[in-house]
C-alpha cells in the first residue's frame, strides 16, 4: 500500500512539534495552573483564618474562598480534560497554540480580577470571571456538535448549569445575600458530572486493566440501573440545591446514596487496588454515595457546611486530582503507574476530605481542623505541581514508530 506524502507528514493529534510545549495540549496548562492556584488560594484563606489577612476587598474573603474552589479551581481543572477528552471523543483537532493561550488568558485574568476586586471593581471582576465558563461552553458545544457526538451533549448540559451557577453566586454576593443557592447549584453540576463521565471511564479502565491480567471478572456494563442511577442523582442534587433542609430532599438523596453504592461495587473496584492511579479513581467515586447519605443527614440537622465539603474534597478535587494525575502521565508518553510521590498525594487528599467536614462537628477544634485541612490540600496538589510540572512544561509525546 502507498502512503501518500500527507499521510506521510501528518501530525498525530495533540503532538504538535512546534511552539510551547505548554501550550500543545489543553490539559497541559489547565492542569498545571489548577493546582498551583489549589495551592495559593488556600494559602490565602489559611492566612485570612489565622491572622485576618484579608483579600478580595469587598467581595468578601469568606465568599471569595467559595467561589474560587468552585468557580475558579475547579474549572481549570474541568477545561483541561474537556479540551483533551472532546478531541477523542469526537475525533477532531484540540485546541492548541494561539487559540489555547487565549482561552488560558481568561481564566487566568479572572483569578487576578476576583483577587483584586474591590469598590467600584467588584462589578468588573464579576464580568471578567463570568466569562470563562460560558466560552469552554460555546467551545466544547461546537466540538460536540461538529462531530455529531449527541449523547456527549450529556457533558455540555453540565457546563450550562456551572455557566449558571457562577452568575448567581455572583449575584447573590452582590446583592447583599448569601450565596448558598448558587454554591449548591454548581457543586451539584460537579457532582452529577463525575457521576456521568465516572460512568464511562472507571468500568472501560477497570475492564481493560482486568483484561491485561488475563481475569474475566469484569465491571458489569452499563445498563438501565446507571442510567436511573444518575437521573436519581440529578433529582436529588437539584432538591438538595433549593431545599436542602427538606424530607423530600433526604428521601431521594437516600436513594441515590444507595444506587451509587451499588453502582461502585458493580465496577469492582477493589480488585485494582494493586494499581494505585486506577483504585484511586473508584476512591474518589465511594465519596458520591457518602456525599449522598450526608445530604440525607442534612436534612435532619447534619451541617451544611460539612455536606459541601464531602463532595467538593472528596467527590468533586480527588476525582480531579486522581484524572489530573493520569491524563498527565498518559498524553505526555508515561507509563499509567504512580510514583511513590502520587500515591502520597491521593492519600492525603483523601485524609482532608474525611477531616475537613468533621470542623463543624468538633467546635472546640473548628480552627486547627480547618488549618490541617488547608495544609494537607496545599501537601498533596503541591506534590502533583512538584512531580508533573517538569513534564507538562517540557516534554512532548514521543511519536509512535511508523508502520511500514
Amino acid at each position: 500500500m502507498q502512503i501518500t506524502k500527507d499521510a506521510e507528514t501528518r501530525t498525530p493529534r495533540g503532538m504538535s512539534r512546534s511552539g510551547m510545549v505548554l501550550f500543545s495540549y489543553g490539559f497541559r496548562p489547565f492542569f498545571l495552573a489548577a493546582a498551583l492556584w489549589a495551592i495559593v488560594s488556600i494559602g490565602l484563606w489559611a492566612a485570612f483564618l489565622n491572622y485576618g489577612v484579608a483579600v478580595a476587598g469587598d467581595y468578601g474573603t469568606l465568599y471569595w474562598h467559595a467561589h474560587e474552589m468552585l468557580f475558579g479551581f475547579a474549572p481549570a481543572v474541568l477545561a483541561g480534560f474537556l479540551l483533551t477528552a472532546i478531541p477523542n471523543w469526537t475525533g477532531r483537532l484540540p485546541i492548541a497554540g494561539p487559540p489555547l493561550v487565549g482561552l488560558f488568558a481568561v481564566w487566568s485574568i479572572g483569578r487576578i480580577a476576583m483577587l483584586t476586586s474591590s469598590g467600584v471593581w467588584v462589578t468588573a471582576a464579576v464580568f471578567v470571571d463570568s466569562l470563562f465558563l460560558p466560552l469552554m461552553l460555546v467551545l466544547s458545544g461546537r466540538e460536540v456538535i461538529a462531530g455529531r457526538k449527541w449523547k456527549d451533549l450529556k457533558v455540555v448540559g453540565g457546563l450550562a448549569v456551572l455557566s449558571f451557577a457562577n452568575v448567581f453566586f455572583h449575584f447573590e454576593v452582590l446583592a447583599g445575600g448569601s450565596p448558598e443557592l448558587g454554591m449548591r447549584l454548581g457543586l451539584g453540576a460537579y457532582v452529577l458530572l463525575v457521576t456521568i463521565v465516572g460512568g464511562r471511564i472507571l468500568p472501560s479502565f477497570t475492564r481493560n486493566w482486568i483484561n491485561q491480567r488475563g481475569r474475566t471478572d469484569f465491571p458489569v456494563p452499563y445498563s438501565g440501573f446507571d442510567a436511573a442511577t444518575i437521573i436519581v442523582g440529578a433529582v436529588s442534587l437539584a432538591a438538595w440545591a433549593i431545599s436542602p433542609g427538606s424530607i423530600a430532599t433526604g428521601l431521594s438523596a437516600a436513594a441515590a446514596a444507595a444506587m451509587n453504592g451499588i453502582r461502585l461495587i458493580r465496577w469492582r473496584g477493589w480488585t485494582t487496588w494493586p494499581e494505585p492511579i486506577l483504585f484511586v479513581l473508584h476512591a474518589a467515586y465511594g465519596f458520591i454515595p457518602l456525599g449522598f447519605a450526608a445530604v440525607a443527614f442534612g436534612s435532619i440537622g447534619l451541617s451544611q457546611v460539612a455536606v459541601l465539603h464531602v463532595f467538593a474534597i472528596g467527590a468533586m478535587s480527588m476525582m480531579m486530582l486522581a484524572v489530573m494525575t493520569r491524563a498527565s502521565r498518559g498524553h505526555t508518553g508515561r507509563k499509567l503507574k504512580s510514583s511513590p510521590m502520587t500515591n502520597a498525594s491521593y492519600v492525603v487528599l483523601a485524609v482532608v476530605a474525611l477531616l475537613r467536614p468533621a470542623a463543624e462537628l468538633v467546635p472546640a477544634f473548628t480552627m486547627q481542623v480547618l488549618t490541617l485541612s488547608a495544609l494537607g490540600w496545599s501537601v498533596a496538589f503541591g506534590l502533583f505541581a512538584l512531580e508533573h510540572a517538569p513534564f507538562l512544561c517540557r516534554d512532548r509525546k514521543p511519536l509512535a514508530a511508523r508502520r511500514p
